[in-house]
């Protein structure tokens, strides 16, 4: 008994110790000068703009973060494995005619949810060890 409890006591503290350990940090596109001490004031009467505490959240280029209607464009190599790109609808992007979000199981499965959607003309799929993370894109070459 007194084995078990010093196990669980042990894994519950390497535990601890591997999550406090970890690198939360989210880099910045662009690094931010620290701000001055000496700061304008407004003068009375008038209103103070409110101070940014924290950057705005960027937009992605993942295509993990597509929605129906965006398109996306091939940045990878002629051949090669292609790497989308979130973009603006002109001549060569690919429309997202339909996404199907859960597990897959590849190029078949791919294959056979976009022949469903009318008027695909390729398709892309992510399959990653999570399924909740997979994910299906049917397309339409613009």
């Amino acid at each position: 008994m007194l084995a078990v409890l010093a196990v669980l006591v042990l894994g519950g503290a390497a535990t601890v110790f591997y999550l406090l350990g970890r690198d939360h940090s989210v880099p910045s596109a662009a690094p931010t000068a620290p701000t001055s001490a000496t700061e304008p004031t407004a003068a009375a009467g008038q209103p103070v703009a409110p101070v940014p505490t924290a950057p705005a959240p960027e937009s992605s280029a993942d295509p993990r973060f597509v929605k129906v209607g965006q398109c996306v464009r091939n940045e990878g190599p002629n051949g090669g494995k292609p790497k989308l790109l979130i973009s603006g609808c002109s001549a060569k992007s690919y429309e997202v005619l339909r996404r199907f979000d859960g597990a897959t199981s590849g190029e078949k499965d791919a294959e056979a949810k976009c022949a469903k959607v009318d008027g695909y003309t390729n398709w892309y799929f992510f399959d990653s060890e999570l399924d909740t993370l997979d994910f299906v894109l049917c397309l339409k070459q613009r």
